[in-house]
Formats: C-alpha cells, structure tokens, sequence
C-alpha cells in the first residue's frame, strides 16, 4: 500500500491518496494524484533509511522513480524565495 501524504504548516500530515501499485485502477489514481501535486508547485520526497540507520529521503520528478515498495510520498511547498 502506497499512501500520499502532503506536509501543511501547522497541521502535519495530510493523507492525499492511498493505494496498490500492484492494482491498476488505483496506479492510475496515484499517477494522477502525483501529477496534479507536481502541476500545482509541489516537490516530492520518498523517505528512506540509510545503510547506518539514519533517516532520509529521495527527491523524486516522475512516478516511475518511486520504489514500487515505498509506503509513503510526501509532498512540499518549494521554498519561496528571491531570483
């Protein structure tokens, strides 16, 4: 199972979309879930655990990057900032 969660300041996670890869109705539903998150401004991250045990994650462009066991992507605002 496959969970979107989206991070909004103040309120923590937010569960945008759950499913199975291995199901195509629901692939199809995170495919387009991932592209709607990445046409409105967001970045996306797949957490990990390194080979020492710290925690990280994998910035990710396309949903074929994602691991097909990953549990979760978590969805960004892009910093605001100057040019």
């Amino acid at each position: 199972m496959m969970r979107f969660l989206r991070m909004k300041p103040g309120h923590g996670e937010i569960v945008l979309a759950e499913g199975d890869v291995e199901i195509l109705a629901d692939e199809e539903r995170l495919v387009a879930e991932f592209r709607a998150q990445l046409e409105v401004g967001m970045w996306a991250a797949v957490p990990e655990t390194t080979a020492n045990g710290r925690r990280a994650a994998r910035m990710v462009r396309a949903f074929d990057e994602i691991p097909r066991d990953a549990e979760r992507v978590i969805f960004f605002p892009r910093a605001a900032g100057g040019r």
